[in-house]
């Protein structure tokens, strides 16, 4: 097992609160981890129909069995528990009493603001980080191998082919959690969509087009995004607010959290079919957005991270606020170093008037240079970027 870097973060909150939450997306490695980290409570997954019923008839005897807490996996199934656990944790008043997981955000945050609300920690796992698999035997060989086999942990645990497992868990996830979620009746077209806003990672979302190509209402689109954004399949990166009297995009961006899936998603059988493709740059730009995203949400940190573009088309792809300083990153997939790239920063420097002149370009090279303008990083070092 890869030690993930949550689990400092989730250890240290089980001495402070009495109920600690794990949510992320299916095969992340949610239960593995917390059966780790808590190797003396017992588990029950609430997957299981027995378990379920049992914890849905009767929530005050299923939770007596466990007077000393209890890992529940899939804990959004028998949100009734939920004020159950308020009342015990408030009586018995003990740290770390219970780890509640589940793959589907919505539904279970929104139970627990109801009952749970300052009770308990609340952290997303997300696939394996660069920084967790780099340094073990299971790190690919080269860049086009990562994106290709995405970072979930099963494909490496396993030694599974991409272009095996990915499908099936597109087709649990769509049959099984999309009508858990909401109960959609078109799923071959819910289908269709996920696979256009594969084709669009890296790029602004646009809800009609969407919409348009589906034969779908612009509001159901937006009802989808959000289902997928739910689930932990995509996410959205906010354009930056700053406008520097320049006329600015205030549409969001649209990225996957695994380019695995994305290219699954987009037909694409081996990493020689990904090194031609025409959106090999976009996929890039998601597996860098994703690794920067995962460093912040590993240490149990809310996103800090943003774009920014002008109404002209320039653009910084990926904006650190740190408060009181913008970190502007540029992102290439070529291998090989242009100077052209480094141009976008003068125009932001010029911009923005910024004093500190810290910035970077990560690229699909293998060198990492010094340049006066920004540091050039390859792309396995995208994690020495501190996003802290």
């Amino acid at each position: 097992m890869l030690e993930r870097t949550l689990s400092k973060k989730i250890k240290q909150m089980a001495r402070k609160l009495p109920v600690i939450t794990l949510t992320g997306p299916r095969q992340s490695g949610k239960t593995t981890l917390v059966k780790s980290l808590f190797p003396n409570k017992p588990y029950v997954s609430l997957e299981n129909p027995d378990t379920r019923q049992f914890a849905l008839e009767d929530p005050r005897k299923f939770l007596n069995k466990y007077e000393d807490g209890v890992i529940i996996d899939e804990a959004q199934r028998a949100p009734e528990l939920f004020s159950y656990i308020q009342g015990i944790v408030d009586k018995k008043n003990k740290e770390g009493m219970f780890v509640l997981t589940g793959s589907q955000h919505f539904l279970l945050l929104e139970k627990i603001s109801q009952s749970l609300a300052g009770r308990t920690a609340i952290f997303h796992l997300l696939p394996f980080s660069w920084e967790e698999i780099k340094s073990s035997k299971l790190k690919p060989g080269n860049i086009d191998e990562v994106l290709f086999k995405g970072l979930y942990p099963r494909i490496y645990d396993k030694k599974l082919s991409p272009s095996d497992w990915y499908p099936d868990y597109i087709q649990t996830y769509i049959e099984r959690d999309v009508r858990q979620i909401k109960n959609i009746d078109q799923l071959e077209t819910f289908q269709k969509f996920i696979k256009l806003c594969a084709a669009r990672t890296g790029q602004l979302l646009n809800l009609s087009s969407l919409g348009n190509e589906c034969g779908i209402k612009h509001n159901t689109a937006k009802s989808w995004i959000g289902i997928l954004q739910a689930s932990f399949i995509l996410h959205l990166l906010q354009p930056h607010h700053k406008n520097f009297n320049k006329r600015i995009v205030k549409t969001p961006k649209i990225y996957f959290y695994d380019t695995g899936l994305v290219c699954s998603l987009l037909g694409i059988e081996n990493k020689r079919q990904l090194e031609t493709h025409p959106l090999r740059g976009n996929i890039f730009e998601t597996f860098v957005i994703g690794e920067l995203l995962k460093q912040r949400i590993n240490l149990g940190l809310r996103s800090n991270l943003y774009f920014w573009r002008d109404k002209t088309g320039n653009e910084i792809d990926c904006l650190i606020d740190r408060g009181l300083e913008l970190l502007p990153i540029e992102i290439k997939s070529g291998e090989t170093m242009v100077k052209d790239w480094l141009k976008i920063f003068d125009y932001w420097n010029n911009l923005t008037q910024r004093k500190e002149k810290e910035a970077y370009l990560i690229y699909g090279g293998d060198e990492a240079q010094e340049r006066a303008k920004a540091k050039i990083l390859n792309w396995q070092s995208v994690c020495s970027i501190k996003n802290r």
